[in-house]
């Protein structure tokens, strides 16, 4: 897989900076990399919120529309089949 990779410029506080460099240090990789893992995990949560919200909006839906067709459910459910005369023998 090939990954668009462009360029910026960034300025840090310098404790940060620090702190990227131990990491990127520990990790033998580059400071690119570790800020690049950094956002891909806040990326990652912020999608993970989001599909929770979602669950949570669509879960609410989904409630409030079983609860009003329960009843014409439950008599689709209950009632009798009608008789089909197709000619098949079962």
């Amino acid at each position: 897989m090939t990954t668009n990779i462009r360029k910026v410029t960034i300025s840090l506080p310098a404790q940060l900076l620090d702190f990227t460099d131990r990491l990127a240090a520990q990790a033998h990789t580059s400071r690119s990399q570790v800020i690049g893992q950094v956002l891909a995990a806040v990326q990652a949560q912020e999608a993970a919120r989001l599909a929770v919200e979602g669950y949570h909006y669509y879960g609410g839906e989904a409630t409030e529309f079983a609860q009003a067709t329960a009843s014409a459910v439950a008599a689709a459910l209950t009632a009798p089949m009608p008789e089909v005369n197709d000619g098949e023998t079962w």
